[in-house]
């Protein structure tokens, strides 16, 4: 099973979209753990997320959301 994900940090206004086969370890990796670009924006919480069986729909689905059409689906789901 693959989850599609995104987290919103409402600190920063900013979204992370990714995708994991352990959505609970990869939340904690954003929040608690690792470095890079999520960290400067913590706390993250999700605000949306996918199941799929396959990994390649799960990747597909991760790269539409982060086209234009995509991101502006995130942004309706974060006005509601």
């Amino acid at each position: 099973m693959f989850t599609v994900y995104v987290l919103y940090s409402s600190t920063f206004n900013k979204t992370y979209t990714g995708m994991t086969s352990n959505l609970e370890e990869r939340l904690k990796s954003h929040n608690e753990l690792g470095k890079g670009w999520t960290k400067r924006y913590r706390p993250w919480e999700i605000v949306y997320k996918e199941f799929f069986d396959l990994k390649k729909d799960a990747l597909n689905r991760e790269l539409y959301l982060k086209t234009g059409s995509g991101r502006t689906f995130i942004k309706s789901l974060l006005k509601s």
